[in-house]
């Protein structure tokens, strides 16, 4: 009898944890993701934010980039994706420049994977704002402008806010992402790159129907 209560117990067991995984409740914090202790502010509290925290000369960004892209494009108005550039060093902040002056000249989509493509396949630096100016000539930005915009007031704001932020999500490598502010998910945490995007669509989930 013992052997057969058992049995049923085990089966039991089995059977919540296949519910749990169809309802997407097999991704738990603390186990999958973290909860931030203070949430961050997002840019639009009436949006899902989900923000990509990266770096250009990140080998795992590279490789993530077309993942995380395909993902949003496929994510509904109320989600706002974002990417943040990480900075630990001089050379990431250099990075994190040319991303905002590509915002800044609305470049990003042409350049984007581009400055992925020179630091990870092409062996480039691009470390320093000479070598950053001569890259950006190839996309029709001449000297003057690249200049007024590397050192612009916009784009140093932007840079020391990316950085701010990183700081406040905790994050301890790239990719990460974060979701509305207040979830940090990482490849290491999720167990995958795949499943990295797999947890921010069950966070996105649970946050939607929480506001509903």
């Amino acid at each position: 009898m013992r052997v057969l209560v058992s049995v049923f117990a085990l089966l039991f067991s089995l059977l919540a944890c296949a519910e749990d995984t169809a309802r997407g409740q097999a991704y738990r914090e603390g186990v999958h993701f973290i909860e931030l202790d203070n949430p961050v502010r997002t840019q639009d509290p009436n949006r899902i934010e989900v923000t990509e925290v990266f770096w250009y000369g990140c080998g795992h960004c590279f490789h993530f980039e077309p993942m995380v892209h395909q993902w949003s494009l496929k994510q509904a108005g109320d989600v706002n994706f974002q990417q943040s550039p990480a900075m630990w060093n001089d050379t990431m902040e250099v990075h994190a420049r040319a991303f905002y002056v590509a915002k800044a000249l609305n470049i990003l989509d042409k350049v984007h994977q581009p400055l992925f493509n020179a630091l990870n396949l092409q062996g480039k630096r691009l470390a320093d704002k000479g070598s950053l100016a001569t890259f950006f000539a190839d996309y029709g930005v001449d000297q003057e402008t690249f200049d007024k915009a590397f050192n612009s007031f916009g784009v140093t704001s932007q840079v020391k806010q990316a950085s701010s932020r990183a700081r406040s999500y905790g994050i301890t490598g790239t990719p990460e992402i974060i979701v509305d502010g207040k979830y940090r998910i990482s490849s290491k945490l999720a167990g995958s790159q795949e499943n990295m995007l797999k947890v921010a669509d069950f966070l996105v989930a649970k946050i939607r129907a929480e506001r509903s």
